[in-house]
């Protein structure tokens, strides 16, 4: 007999354009139940952040997390926000992709980049950047 609730977690994915991490915690987001990194599954350090990496990890992700019970997971992607990179990297959309294709149920996909309500002083002094 199943169990009468299903357990939910949530799957916080970093994705910045050197490398990609995904951590899965559960709803609370105090408890980390596992996580993988691009360095954990390609040999290459410019693979990092390449989508074959995310879909490895993801499916590495994915297999702990159906054995601890879980079935479903809310996704937050994160870019890292500093100075102009607001976009996340390739790996995100392959990383939600490889979750959903393991058999895992997707709940709300959130973006939670950090945008700043000023921004930090850019780069080059008062004068600009001289050529």
């Amino acid at each position: 007999m199943a169990e009468a609730t299903e357990r939910w977690g949530i799957a916080h994915i970093y994705a910045s354009f050197n490398n990609t991490i995904i951590t899965v915690t559960d709803l609370s987001g105090a408890e980390t139940v596992t996580k993988s990194s691009g360095g954990m599954v390609v040999k290459q350090d410019r693979n990092e952040s390449s989508p074959y990496a995310a879909m490895k990890m993801a499916g590495d992700v994915a297999q702990a997390v159906m054995d601890k019970g879980f079935v479903g997971l809310h996704v937050r992607v994160r870019a890292p926000g500093k100075g102009k990179q607001r976009s996340p990297g390739a790996g995100a959309q392959a990383a939600i992709r490889a979750l959903a294709r393991a058999g895992i149920r997707i709940g709300r996909i959130e973006d939670v980049t950090p945008v700043p309500h000023d921004s930090v002083r850019p780069k080059g002094g008062r004068r600009g950047r001289r050529v």
